[in-house]
């Protein structure tokens, strides 16, 4: 059921600029990103999805890269963050604002953003088409099939079997995982000889228990044991 989003407005109440220059020396991370500005409510409608999707988030607008403050003006940026909240992201997502002012009379506006209870959250791509993005560190990554699934179905309380129960192809993937760091859809589905929709419900039911975990970089989704660092 797609969630009933509350009436947003601009919070105007000034935060405590020493709450804002502690934020900015923690540097941007897996719940922190900044932005100089807004120039794109479809390219912004990522972090915001990505966020959702994750841990939450906090969007600083008005700090630049180096953490410099640049200033906006909160009411522009906040409606820009309201188009791509609303408009660009699938379910919408919610949020909460909140405006700085430092000793220079430079504005930051601060969008919040909690965990979804609504996940996955989608977002329009430059090739028009709903992709769902996750956060980890300080970067957004698409999601892919195992990963929309897992995030879908977080709260499963499905029984974790016992290694013995474990057919073939589930011990074949504990066997790879044992000697290696970490593995791809593909090369467990290779190593196991079975389709990738078959290794795809392995791997989302074995992230719902807990005895995988997953790492997304640049070369795509890589999943090893949950107790590796």
């Amino acid at each position: 059921m797609a969630s009933t989003q509350p009436i947003r407005w601009l919070d105007q109440t000034h935060g405590d600029i020493s709450k804002l220059h502690q934020k900015i020396s923690e540097g941007e991370h897996q719940q922190q990103d900044f932005k100089f500005r807004i120039d794109s409510s479809e390219k912004i409608a990522k972090t915001l999805a990505a966020f959702a999707n994750t841990d939450g988030g906090c969007l600083l607008i008005g700090v630049k890269d180096n953490g410099k403050i640049a200033g906006v003006d909160p009411e522009e940026e906040y409606y820009m963050i309201e188009g791509a909240a609303s408009l660009h992201c699938k379910p919408a997502i919610d949020f909460t604002t909140l405006v700085y002012e430092d000793e220079n009379s430079k504005k930051v506006l601060e969008i919040n953003i909690k965990p979804s209870p609504y996940k996955p959250h989608s977002c329009l791509t430059e090739r028009n088409q709903w992709r769902a993005y996750i956060r980890q560190k300080d970067e957004n990554f698409e999601a892919n099939r195992v990963i929309y699934s897992f995030i879908k179905n977080k709260t499963s309380k499905l029984k974790r079997k016992n290694f013995i129960q474990y057919g073939l192809e589930e011990r074949a993937l504990f066997s790879y995982l044992a000697e290696n760091h970490s593995i791809t859809i593909s090369k467990f589905c290779r190593i196991s000889n079975i389709s990738i929709q078959e290794g795809e419900k392995i791997l989302v039911l074995f992230l719902q228990w807990g005895v995988i975990d997953f790492r997304a970089s640049s070369k795509g989704i890589l999943f090893k044991l949950k107790d590796e660092d």
